[in-house]
């Protein structure tokens, strides 16, 4: 039997990959297969995140974060309201707890003014209490348009609508080879060859290894960061009514341990970010000899190693000790104890890093003759999947000369 020809093959079933694929077949009549090497979908980064729906006050005015996180914030809430997933537009509360932090804290307002954030507040340390009781801070800034939602049944809905309109879904899938020829492009997998005028590559925690075997050079290297939670007792949640950040490191594209109230109950605390030895290592104690390998053997991964080394040490430190986790904890709720805290979950962030070791802190989506690639799209990627998904469909479009396909992409300007 001959490989059917799909117009377009998407590898990656996590949310990015299914909001994009719902874009294409919703708005063009495509043959469209996604591919996914695990027996579900969501299975990593979109199943493994605290939830939220962020509003886009963090990024840079102008940043592919910023234009993609404010469409998207909105848009996700319309998907959500529409399609009747449960979400939650709580709100979320900042506290600098800090005289240093105040400059930044201005700083954040001044950015989600620029992005466009309406309902920003800053709040005195007696108007902070009234959002979150047991929380302290010398100032704070309240963003309404902050939501929470289960990005797993987000993803499973996408898949539910490109399955309606005639998209494929092929799971335990795993791609080990990419080919081209002339007029398509052969996708060896543990699942069938796959063949396709366009692919897409949404691999997240594989992307840069799944550029390279499409002969792509990304120009960076996926360094996997776990992020570890602590759940609080359920004796203990009214500490927290909704969510509690604090005053972000710039330096970084973290957000730092924060407490986050979840729509499916439940309040989590955390993540810190600690280097995995795995990439899918979701526990201390998972190690792959050859990520390990791979990561040694790359020199922007020994210059990140040079530059944030300090910081490093004390993430390590609060995952190896739960007292130093919950000091951290401290500094926005002071009356927190240990015996609070029951372990959580983790999550594997894939954080890309280029060769000069320094982070990558943008969306990174990049083309070859065929393809795109998403090569980071970490936080608030699923946020901003809708628009991201419609972003990337729009210029798969004009590149297959698709009917009605818009003459220029966001990705172009």
């Amino acid at each position: 039997m001959s490989t059917p020809l799909y117009d377009v093959a998407i590898i990656g079933g996590g949310i990015v990959g299914m909001a994009t694929a719902n874009a294409l077949v919703s708005r063009w009549p495509l043959s469209l297969i996604v591919i996914e090497e695990e027996d579900r979908l969501a299975a990593h980064q979109s199943g493994h995140n605290s939830g939220v729906i962020h509003s886009g006050l963090y990024y840079k005015p102008g940043s592919l974060k910023a234009r993609l996180c404010v469409e998207g914030r909105d848009a996700m809430f319309r998907f959500c309201q529409a399609h009747k997933i449960a979400y939650e537009r709580c709100g979320k509360l900042i506290v600098a707890t800090s005289e240093r932090e105040l400059p930044l804290l201005e700083e954040l307002e001044r950015r989600g003014t620029a992005n466009g954030l309406q309902g920003l507040r800053r709040l005195s340390p007696e108007e902070i209490l009234e959002h979150e009781p047991y929380a302290t801070g010398i100032a704070g800034l309240f963003v309404t348009e902050t939501g929470i939602v289960d990005y797993a049944q987000v993803t499973r809905a996408f898949a539910d609508l490109v399955r309606t309109a005639g998209g494929i879904i092929r799971t335990t899938a795993h791609v080990y080879g990419v080919r081209r020829q002339t007029d398509k492009i052969l996708i060896h997998t543990t699942n069938g060859e796959i063949s396709s005028r366009y692919l897409i590559n949404c691999g997240g925690l594989q992307s840069d290894r799944i550029a390279r075997m499409c002969g792509v050079n990304p120009g960076l290297r996926i360094i996997p960061f776990r992020g570890e939670y602590y759940e609080l007792a359920p004796e203990r949640r009214h500490l927290v009514r909704n969510l509690i950040y604090p005053v972000p490191d710039p330096r970084f594209p973290f957000l730092g341990v924060h407490f986050t109230r979840r729509i499916q109950g439940g309040i989590e605390a955390g993540p810190n970010a600690v280097l995995a030895f795995k990439r899918k290592g979701y526990r201390p104690w998972d190690i792959s000899l050859a990520d390990v390998k791979e990561m040694a053997s790359y020199g922007g991964f020994w210059r990140m190693s040079r530059r944030y080394w300090k910081t490093g040490v004390g993430e390590v430190h609060r995952s190896l000790r739960k007292g130093a986790f919950v000091k951290a904890l401290q500094r926005l709720i002071p009356g927190l104890g240990p015996d609070d805290l029951r372990q959580g979950g983790a999550g594997v962030r894939a954080q890309a890093v280029e060769p000069t070791g320094l982070l990558v802190d943008d969306f990174r989506i990049v083309e070859a003759a065929g393809m795109t690639h998403v090569l980071n799209a970490p936080s608030p990627a699923a946020t901003a999947s809708i628009s991201i998904g419609r972003t990337i469909a729009d210029l798969v479009a004009k590149r297959l000369g698709l009917p009605g396909a818009p003459t220029s992409s966001l990705l172009e300007s």
